[in-house]
């Protein structure tokens, strides 16, 4: 008996150890989201823009009302509901939040997507999309 658990503990590690590292890129992803969806959480919208990429805001400025309309929630769920690789080696991700409006007392649904890209010379991974449209009126 004690031979054939040695050889499936054995199995076991070399399946773990073949599946690979994750890189450091894809690390810096996961940080870099995990980071974002914090700040979401927290309702920190100020802070949203500065994971945005400094290129896309000077063709998409962020205007203050834009980040004021979101000061009037506060996010009850954050979830990821579909990841997608977009084709310029980006992730693409469609996010739907729960925001309980501080003013009204209901619960808006927003679904957007975040366009996420590698930016090799700033070596971190930027948000190439705006923030979520309160503005659509779902409830």
């Amino acid at each position: 008996m004690k031979p054939i658990f040695q050889s499936v503990l054995l199995l076991g590690l070399a399946l773990v150890a073949g599946c690979g590292a994750m890189s450091d890129r894809d690390l810096l992803r996961t940080e870099t989201m995990d980071r974002y969806e914090a700040t979401v959480r927290w309702n920190q919208f100020d802070a949203l823009v500065d994971f945005m990429h400094p290129e896309w805001l000077e063709e998409n400025p962020v205007a203050s009302l834009d980040v004021e309309r979101l000061h009037q929630f506060r996010v009850s769920q954050y979830s990821v509901r579909q990841v997608l690789s977009a084709p310029d080696d980006g992730v693409d991700r469609l996010v739907q939040l729960r925001m309980y409006n501080k003013h009204t007392a209901r619960e808006q649904v927003v679904e957007y997507v975040e366009a996420w890209r590698w930016d090799e010379e700033r070596g971190r991974w930027m948000l190439h999309s705006g923030l979520p449209d309160v503005t659509d009126g779902r409830f």
